[in-house]
C-alpha cells in the first residue's frame, strides 16, 4: 500500500487533477467530495480517454464527472487475499484503503503481486487484463 494517498476534489479540474499527479509522480487518484466522501478514482487512462479523446476541455471538466457509481474499496485490515477477490470481481488495478472513514492509502496491483504466490499473481494479471 501507498499511505498518505492524496485526493482530488470532485469540485477541481481535470488539469488540476492532471498536474497533481504529475507532481505526485502516481497515475491515479481518489476522488473525494464536498462532503469528505470518497467519489471513485481518476486514472490518467480517464483524463486521456474520457476527456481529450471525447475533445472535452480538461480546464473546465471537474473530476467529479468522472466518478463511475459508488467507489470500490478496501478495509486498513484486508489481507491480499481479500484484496486480490475486491480487483478481480470489480476489475480495478487500484483500490482507495479505507480505515472507518478515512483515506488511509492506495493498493495497486503490483502491491498485491508482491504479497501473493506466483500463481495467483498470474490469476490477478489474467483477471484484470481481459474485458
Amino acid at each position: 500500500m501507498t499511505e498518505g494517498a492524496e485526493c482530488i476534489g470532485a469540485e477541481e479540474t481535470v488539469l488540476e487533477a492532471a498536474k497533481k499527479m504529475t507532481r505526485l509522480g502516481v497515475g491515479a487518484l481518489p476522488i473525494c467530495g464536498t462532503d469528505n466522501k470518497l467519489k471513485g478514482m481518476l486514472t490518467d487512462r480517464d483524463i486521456v480517454v474520457k476527456v481529450l479523446g471525447a475533445g472535452k476541455d480538461p480546464a473546465e471538466c471537474k473530476a467529479g464527472e468522472l466518478a463511475q457509481g459508488e467507489a470500490v474499496t478496501i478495509g486498513a485490515d484486508d489481507d491480499a487475499e481479500e484484496i486480490l477477490r475486491t480487483m478481480t470481481g470489480h476489475k480495478v488495478r487500484r483500490l482507495p484503503v479505507i480505515d472507518g472513514h478515512d483515506l488511509v492509502g492506495v493498493v495497486a496491483q503490483a502491491d498485491v503481486a508482491r504479497a501473493l504466490p506466483d500463481p495467483k499473481v498470474g490469476d490477478l494479471v489474467q483477471a484484470l487484463s481481459t474485458d
